[in-house]
């Protein structure tokens, strides 16, 4: 029997985190400025690991991981204090990427370090393929 997401949140981010990044990530999480260049980031904050859009948005992402392996993304997860994929802090991601206090955020970023997507709701994973499929680095098949 499945178990549902809220029930095992914490296990549940790990393991999408894990799944997402595949082999390719060092086994120590770096800094989102550190994956510039290499990876694009997508950065999902939430206030409380019991927010229902961070549930939603843990969904959306679990059954699309080969696409996310294929577009080079790195998932950090911002959850209250609570930083995972990345050794930044909460704090220091808020200012670097506006997040909004005690509101749930997606941002996607380029691997040139720009802001390429930005959404108070859950982004879906056909969005996310769209939005990343028409970069340039993208098409230009840099990947």
């Amino acid at each position: 029997m499945k178990q549902p997401i809220a029930v095992a949140a914490p296990l549940a981010a790990s393991l999408l985190g894990a799944a997402l990044l595949g082999a390719s990530m060092p086994a120590d999480a770096a800094s989102v400025a550190a994956l510039r260049d290499q990876r694009r980031v997508l950065i999902v904050a939430a206030p409380a690991d019991s927010d229902p859009q961070l549930a939603l948005q843990r969904r959306a992402l679990a059954g699309w991981q080969q696409g996310a392996v294929d577009r080079d993304i790195s998932v950090v997860e911002v959850v209250g204090t609570s930083v995972t994929g990345a050794d930044d802090t909460a704090s220091a991601l808020e200012r670097r990427y506006a997040l909004p206090s005690g509101r749930f955020a997606v941002v996607l970023i380029g691997k040139d370090g720009h802001v390429a997507m930005r959404s108070a709701k859950p982004v879906p994973a056909a969005m996310l393929e769209a939005t990343i499929d028409a970069m340039p680095m993208r098409r230009a098949g840099q990947r």
